[in-house]
């Protein structure tokens, strides 16, 4: 990354394009742009072709004829990649790699672009003999896509780490705020390893910080600080052409969502409660049933070994159920394969001292009433498979704030109490952003960007990310 030099303001930097390092970084994006693409495209293409061959193989049982199967792919290909590159565009697939996604976002839309040539072929009486075979080439076309890009994307993180690319960056804020920070931060972001150069106070140190070396951001914990010094702050940093990112106090993350209302003398902003009503609750709802049926049904034989693998390895039930807390903060039976000896939750309060988690949680690296056959799964997440169970009694849904034991739950404070305005769920953002190596009130906050920034592309994007952080292994225990 091409840190600027102190004497870079933005606001009298030469044109954009004729500069040297934005010249630079324009043939890099372009690069990328056309390296993606090129992926897409032959995605797409061999994506339908797997399809169209499958229908020929289970439609016609007679041998395959490839050359007629190209011919059939060629007929809509150029209007298929035209609609597939401004779908993936509309979706940010082609923005800078630390703010695009991956599968999560790829996989609804090469099915949103499924759906509109689908759309186009009815409305224009195009003649077809099966809706399946737009189905076939949406789940290959995604998984193709899908699995080149996570490539491409380890490819180029390996080659920028070679290429000893590094983002420079100053820590501002107090001590404590600074650590925060360096923590929740890591070491990288979107494959580039981030370089703390110095850490700071709010004060005079930070335009010290700016002259001595070149940087490529300044990272200020916002809490605490005084507005007016936030804006000398970032006048600062602007006039050296240095990134300013600022991580929000809790207060902005609640208001994020507000209503502008107008003809006002003094402008108002409505905070509207996070909660899924109306047409957000019935499309939620319909996902959740028809995603957790179809696991249950997919995955009926790995219950039924599960199952038989704790009734061997340990005296007790299969099934155990769990107090919890939930919509509304009223209690309920989170169902989950038991994992402990039996009689484990009259022990706990003799464990507490061993706790290793902060906040209202109780985690142990190595609890003592974990069985064998608990260990793994909870190793994999497995025991939470029979949440699915409550999803469809309408007590879960599949993406939410965790639901918390009552133990948890009492030890909250009054802030933390606004995640319980939405079923809990299955996984969230605690699951794919860290799990159990965050502090509590960090998690909260991941409660509170997931409230006011739902989709259900933002669920999609989850729950396929959540088997990826459940096979790191990154604080499940």
């Amino acid at each position: 990354m091409q840190a600027a030099t102190p004497l870079d303001d933005v606001r009298a930097a030469r044109p954009y394009l004729l500069a040297r390092s934005p010249l630079r970084y324009v043939a890099r994006r372009v690069a990328s742009i056309l390296v993606l693409a090129t992926i897409d495209i032959g995605g797409l293409i061999l994506g339908l072709f797997l399809a169209l061959a499958l229908r020929a193989a289970v439609v016609d049982p007679h041998p395959v004829l490839w050359g007629l199967l190209w011919d059939q792919e060629t007929n809509w290909l150029a209007f298929l990649i035209l609609l597939q590159a401004l779908v993936f565009w509309q979706a940010r697939l082609y923005a800078v790699r630390e703010v695009r996604e991956g599968a999560g976002r790829v996989v609804p839309s090469v099915f949103l672009v499924a759906a509109l040539a689908l759309a186009f072929a009815v409305g224009t009486g195009q003649h077809f003999t099966t809706f399946g075979l737009y189905v076939a080439s949406a789940l290959f076309v995604s998984a193709l896509i899908a699995l080149l890009r996570a490539c491409y994307e380890a490819l180029t993180e390996w080659m920028l780490r070679v290429a000893g690319v590094r983002r420079h960056a100053v820590l501002v804020g107090q001590g404590d705020q600074r650590a925060h920070l360096r923590q929740t931060l890591g070491s990288s972001r979107g494959g580039i390893d981030y370089v703390f150069v110095d850490e700071v106070d709010p004060g005079p140190e930070v335009e010290a910080a700016l002259a001595r070396t070149p940087l490529d951001e300044l990272i200020v914990a916002d809490s605490g600080l005084d507005e007016e010094r936030l804006l000398e702050i970032v006048e600062a940093a602007h006039r050296r052409a240095v990134k300013v990112r600022v991580a929000p106090r809790t207060t902005q993350l609640l208001v994020e969502r507000g209503e502008y209302i107008p003809g006002q003398a003094v402008p108002l902003f409505e905070l509207r409660p996070p909660i899924f009503a109306g047409a957000e609750w019935a499309v939620k709802r319909t996902f959740d049933v028809a995603v957790a049926l179809l696991i249950l049904v997919v995955g009926m034989p790995v219950w039924i070994v599960i199952a038989l693998a704790i009734k061997l390895g340990s005296r007790g039930p299969v099934l155990y159920a769990d107090p919890r807390v939930g919509l509304a903060e009223r209690e309920f039976s989170m169902l989950k394969f038991r994992t402990m000896v039996a009689g484990a939750a009259g022990q706990q309060q003799a464990l507490e001292s061993a706790n290793e988690a902060s906040g209202a949680l109780f985690k142990i690296r190595h609890d003592p009433r974990v069985t064998a056959v608990g260990g793994m799964l909870r190793r994999f997440s497995l025991d939470e498979l029979p949440n699915l169970i409550n999803v469809l009694r309408g007590q879960m849904s599949l993406v939410g704030p965790r639901p918390l034991p009552l133990r948890d739950s009492k030890l909250l404070d009054d802030w933390h109490r606004r995640r319980y305005n939405v079923l809990p769920g299955v996984t969230g953002l605690w699951q794919v952003a860290g799990r159990s190596d965050l502090t509590f009130d960090d998690l909260v906050r991941l409660d509170f960007y997931y409230l006011e920034n739902w989709s259900i592309w933002l669920d999609i994007s989850i729950l396929v990310r959540t088997p990826l952080a459940v096979l790191r292994r990154r604080g499940a225990y």
